[in-house]
Order: structure tokens, then C-alpha cells, then sequence
């Protein structure tokens, strides 16, 4: 994973359009398709030498079929292969197609580009419809209910691959041509494509170089030449024939796929909770959302108002990289709601109040692309926030601010989904190879897969005990709209921050509280957030009529926020911690270690927790990453992202140092 969170080189696809509408690459001096028919290529060339038709026709009727581009480009490979397996696999099968690209199109010459297939049009206006905040990382795509899936990996194909954990049951190997692209055609590359392929894996590609089919000969697949299509009078098909490569350590490793039913229990219906039961939903699991309260989003995620910030770092940490991928996901699930009332892309803008955060603000915008965050001076973020500030900052234009609970909402009310509201879990028991969630005298439910999704409070459950999270306070102050506010155009933050108007008012926030106890309203808090309003802006401060409010008497809302010592969630299976350490003592005396022991996992249980002030960026990113480890699909974040998110990290640390596990209790 590089150190820095968007390579230098990083840029956009240029194009140059010919006399037919065809564009071509102003990087590499190469087309994207066949000016002949790049449909009917892309059929040949991918779909033919994989035998997709065939094998889409096969999958069973909860199948799933991934698939690995190595060239992204206009998206027409995706689209033919999507179109093709909508037409022949069962209705219950998915597609996973994974992709590469190196400089993506923007969405308006994508829109331009696709155009010229008609006959794609469909899935191509799908794939318009959420091609959006595509950042360099890992950004993924959801199509069809979840039938579909598209994973974006936007880099540097050999910076990106290497990052990847997947098994691909067939290659497209695209890209610009080899003359016109070497940096790409490397052993490097034919290494990666087998590491990642599953036994047995295919592949097609376009060219029919010598130097291509030997690398890949020597990488471990059986090569041949078949027929070309157009003025190719060759090209190559292949099959993986060597072994299966997906060496990592134990305590990282996937756990055993559960063979039982498709059933789990999604303990929390906060955001973490809800995204994660809509994840395995789309899969065609049956989930039952267990919540004590009368419906979802009812503690941390039940804020009038949240902010889509990014707190970002500019040396590439796991955190940056985590933020940059889980905000083009949750940007892409919003399209699904209202927007103005649930909620509004009107940008955030993070003020440049002193110098240090001047000078952060400066390597962040040297480190990250133009359309992700930009610096503004004073007079443009006046004319973008509509009040007067007293300087400039970073703008974020694809960010704003959510209702929480309407994303809630709908996340749990997608098919799949029964809730189970005024019941409280506290306590598991593993019967019979399933989970069997109890309340007080009373059994909740019983599934082979639980997910706990239930913040600091997770740590009740005798198998969760140990786990190092901590609980802050926050307080949000709701501030009547004045004629005057609601020339507010967009977020601002500073210390705290103040949204746009929503209904009739402004939301404020918030307060930090690590020793509070108890969740009552306190007027000191409310003062201390109009304080924070009156440094980000003390024009709005007067425009809200500040001085005429009773802090007594202001509306706001109380909850914790949940999160660990490294700021970092909890996301992926669950080991018993005892025998953990039992299991890898050796790692105590020299964590050099690898031993290859399995992971004493606890079957079939996961955590979904800890996203601290960030939860409406990653929490549904980290739902996804869940159900990957669930399902065994290529996971949504690089490895080493999900590896720095993975409970497992902190028993692991235990043992290299020798120390012993937390007591048992509540957090």
C-alpha cells in the first residue's frame, strides 16, 4: 500500500475524439476499443475466450462468478460482461467484477463514450448513476439490489494489484497496447494475475505478443492462440494451472465459509447495524435486525444532522485510505434518497483557523486530487459558504450532510430484512452450530452468523468482553433558522461545525466528553457549541441571533460515540481470545514468528463497531467489508486497510507483548 494517499502522477483520463465519436487515449496514443466494433471485440476477445455465457448459464442459484480487468477505460467490458450475465444466470446468482484503472474517465466523456451502445444503454445509465466520488483507492459500485458488484481499483495497475484480496475465476486483460503501454506488460503483473486467480482461473486478452504468453507461461498459466477479431489476426486465450497463492498469517486469514443457511442475527440497528444487514441481505441472506428501541438509528446515529467530513492524513495512513473509499461508498448509497430533505451534496468546508491547521491543509491539498478537495482562499470560500468567514480552507464539493436516520431507514427496509425492535440481546450461546441470542428470559433469534453491530456495548457478551473500546459523549445543539442563516450554502467546520439549514433549523456540533456518564441535555454544552459557531463564522453567529437564545432552553441531542485506542473500528470475524493467546504464545518471545496454526475463530461471529465521529463514511463501506469476509469475495478495502481494521489486531498485540487481556465487563 503506497505512502501517499493519491500518487503524484495521478490524473484523470484525457481524451481525443475522433471523426465517428470514438475517443483515444492523449496519454498513451492508443485507442480504447476496435474502431471496427468494440462490442463485438469485447465479446470475442472476453466473453468467448472466459466461456462466460456458459459458466454464467451454470452458477447455481446463490452462485457468484468474479471476474478481473486489468483496464477499466469506458467501462464497455463491464457492461457487455454485466448485460451478458443478466440474460443467462439464475436470478439468484452474483457477479463481482474487479477493475483497474490507471487514469478514469470523468463522468461526463464516460457519458460521452457510452452513448455508442445503444444497445447497453440500461446497465450503462446504472453505472452513470453511481459513478461518482471515483478517488484514487478502492471504490465500490453496487448494482441490481446487489446483484452486481463492481470494484474500482483507481491507481497504477502494480500498485494496486499487489493490495488486492481476491480469488478471480476469470481475466480480462485489457489495456493499452503493450508497445504503447510497457510499463504495464511486466512479470510483475503476470505474478499478481496468479496470486489472485482461483484454480483453474481463465483469461483473455487482446494482444498476442510472444513476450506476453511467455510471461504468463512462466507464471503459471497454460496458454494458447485462437483466432483475433478484426485486424488481430491472433490472440490469447489461458487457463491457471498452477497452485492456489494466497498466503497471509493465520490470525488475518478468512475463516471457514459458513455451509449452514443463509441466516444471521445483526445485533445494533444503528448505521453500522443496518448497512450491514442490507450487505448480507443483498446476497440473499435472511437477516433479523435485533434493536431495544421501537426502530432503528435511535443512539449515535440518530443526529437531525451529520456531516460527511473527511479527516484525512497526507502520508497515505490506513485511516486516510479507509475515509477516501468509504466516502465514495456512502456518497453513492445517498443517491438512493431525498435529497434537500435527507440529504444535500452542498460541499463542507474545513476553515484554515490557525497556522498549524494552514499548514496541514497545504499537504493535504498537495497530496490528494483537485476533485476530491481543493484550496480556497478567503473570498471564494466566502462566495461558497454565502456568510462571511474570516479565512479560507479546503473545500470538499462532493461532501454535506445526511439525516442519519432516513439512511437508516432504508437501509432496513430492504428485502431480506425483519426487524426485531424492543428487545435487547445480552448474551450468546452456541447450540447446535448456531448462535442463540438471548435477552432477559427470552430467546431473540437463532442463526450459523451473528454480526455485532451494537457500539461500546458489544463488550457485554461474554465473547466480546475484552475488546479495548471507549465511549465519548457528544452533544449537538439544534439552532432555530433566521431569514438571514439560510443564505448558508454549505458546511462549515472548524473546532465544531454548522450545517446548512434542514427543515427550520441548523445543527451544531459537537461537544467531546470521555468521562460522561449519562446522556441528559446540558446547557453548558450548548453554550460551548454556539462558542465554537461564533469562531467559524461571526457573521452567521450574529445572522442566527445568538444572542437572543436561552441555552437553557435549546433542543439538541445527546450519545456516545464509540471507538478504540488507535481511532481506528472493529470490522471482521471474531476469535476466542483466550485461546488466541494460548494458540501464538510463541509470538512473545519473537514476533517474527509465522506460525502456521489456525486461528482459534469463533464460528460464524463478526463485529461491525467503533467508527468514532466517522461513522456515516465508514460504516457502510465497513458492512460491505463484513459481508467479504462472510461470502469469501475480493474484499472492498486493500489488505493491508482491512488487516488495520480487523479485531484480531489487538489480541495479536497482546501476545507480542506479553500483556494479558482486559478484564471482562462493559466498556
Amino acid at each position: 500500500m503506497s505512502d501517499r494517499p493519491a500518487p503524484s502522477e495521478f490524473q484523470p483520463a484525457a481524451l481525443d475524439w475522433d471523426a465517428h465519436g470514438q475517443p483515444q487515449s492523449r496519454h498513451y496514443g492508443d485507442v480504447y476499443f476496435s474502431r471496427a466494433s468494440g462490442l463485438e471485440e469485447t465479446r470475442h476477445v472476453f466473453l468467448a475466450q472466459n466461456d462466460l455465457e456458459r459458466r454464467f448459464a451454470a452458477l447455481g442459484e446463490q452462485g457468484r462468478l468474479v471476474i478481473g480487468e486489468t483496464g477499466f477505460g469506458t467501462g464497455l467490458n463491464f457492461l457487455c460482461a454485466w448485460s451478458l450475465f443478466a440474460s443467462t444466470a439464475p436470478s439468484g446468482a452474483r457477479l463481482h467484477f474487479v477493475s483497474v484503472e490507471k487514469h478514469p474517465l470523468t463522468r461526463d466523456d464516460l457519458a460521452r463514450a457510452l452513448r455508442l451502445w445503444p444497445s447497453l444503454a440500461e446497465p450503462a445509465a446504472a453505472l452513470l448513476g453511481q459513478y461518482r466520488a471515483i478517488h484514487p483507492g478502492f471504490q465500490r459500485l453496487v448494482f441490481d439490489g446487489g446483484r452486481v458488484t463492481l470494484t474500482l481499483l483507481i491507481g497504477d495497475v502494480l500498485d494496486t494489484l499487489p493490495t488486492l484480496d481476491a480469488s478471480i475465476d476469470a481475466w480480462f486483460l485489457d489495456g493499452f497496447a503493450p508497445a504503447k503501454n510497457p510499463d504495464m506488460w511486466q512479470p510483475a503483473l503476470f505474478a499478481e494475475l496468479a496470486r489472485l486467480s482461483a484454480p483453474g482461473a481463465t483469461l483473455g486478452t487482446f494482444t498476442s505478443a510472444g513476450f506476453v504468453r511467455r510471461g504468463l507461461i512462466e507464471a503459471g498459466f497454460e496458454m494458447a492462440r485462437v483466432p483475433g477479431f478484426g485486424h488481430k489476426r491472433e490472440i490469447l486465450r489461458g487457463r491457471y494451472i498452477g497452485s492456489a497463492q494466497r498466503p497471509v498469517d493465520p490470525w488475518y486469514a478468512r475463516p471457514p465459509k459458513p455451509a449452514a443457511e443463509r441466516r444471521a442475527l445483526v445485533i445494533g440497528a444503528g448505521l453500522a447495524g443496518c448497512a450491514t444487514a442490507a450487505s448480507l441481505a443483498a446476497r440473499g441472506w435472511q437477516v433479523s435486525l435485533i434493536e431495544r428501541h421501537a426502530e432503528p438509528a435511535q443512539e449515535g446515529s440518530g443526529n437531525p444532522q451529520g456531516v460527511l467530513y473527511l479527516k484525512l492524513s497526507a502520508h497515505g495512513t490506513a485511516l486516510s485510505h479507509l475515509v477516501v473509499a468509504g466516502f465514495g461508498h456512502t456518497r453513492r448509497l445517498l443517491e438512493r434518497l431525498q435529497r434537500g430533505a435527507d440529504w444535500d451534496a452542498c460541499g463542507v468546508l474545513q476553515l484554515a483557523f490557525d497556522e498549524r491547521e494552514q499548514a496541514r491543509q497545504a499537504q493535504l491539498a498537495a497530496a490528494y486530487p483537485g476533485d476530491l478537495l481543493r484550496a480556497v482562499d478567503r473570498a471564494e470560500a466566502q462566495a461558497l459558504a454565502g456568510v462571511g468567514l474570516d479565512s479560507g480552507g479546503l473545500f470538499f464539493p462532493d461532501a454535506g450532510w445526511l439525516h442519519p436516520p432516513a439512511l437508516c431507514r432504508w437501509l432496513a427496509s430492504q428485502p431480506g430484512i425483519t426487524q426485531v425492535t424492543h428487545r435487547e440481546a445480552i448474551r450468546l450461546r452456541r447450540i447446535d452450530d448456531e448462535w442463540e441470542a438471548q435477552g432477559d428470559g427470552q430467546v431473540l433469534g437463532r442463526a450459523p452468523v451473528v454480526v455485532l453491530a451494537g457500539a461500546a456495548d458489544i463488550t457485554h457478551f461474554e465473547q466480546t468482553a475484552g475488546l479495548p473500546l471507549k465511549r465519548i459523549r457528544g452533544q449537538i445543539t439544534r439552532v432555530p433558522a433566521t431569514a438571514a442563516s439560510q443564505s448558508l450554502r454549505t458546511v462549515l467546520c472548524a473546532e465544531g461545525y454548522v450545517a446548512p439549514v434542514r427543515g427550520t433549523e441548523h445543527t451544531l456540533g459537537a461537544s467531546f466528553d470521555f468521562a460522561a456518564t449519562d446522556l441528559s441535555l446540558r446547557a453548558e454544552e450548548h453554550r460551548s457549541n454556539l462558542d465554537l459557531l461564533a469562531a467559524i463564522s461571526p457573521d452567521l453567529h450574529a445572522r442566527l441571533e445568538v444572542a437572543n437564545l436561552n441555552a437553557d432552553t435549546l433542543e439538541g441531542r445527546a450519545a456516545y460515540r464509540c471507538t478504540t485506542p488507535d481511532y481506528l473500528p472493529l470490522v471482521g470475524p471474531l476469535a476466542d481470545a483466550s485461546a488466541f493467546a494460548d494458540r501464538y504464545a510463541a509470538l512473545g518471545k519473537d514476533a517474527r514468528l509465522r506460525p502456521d496454526t489456525p486461528c482459534p475463530w469463533w464460528p460464524g461471529l463478526y463485529v461491525n463497531a467503533a467508527h468514532g465521529s466517522r461513522g456515516l463514511i465508514t460504516a457502510p463501506l465497513a458492512a460491505e467489508l463484513v459481508a467479504a469476509w462472510i461470502e469469501d469475495e475480493p474484499l472492498p478495502l486493500p489488505r493491508a486497510v482491512a488487516q488495520a481494521c480487523h479485531p484480531n489486531r489487538f489480541l495479536l498485540r497482546q501476545v507480542v507483548r506479553g500483556t494479558p487481556a482486559p478484564q471482562a465487563g462493559p466498556a
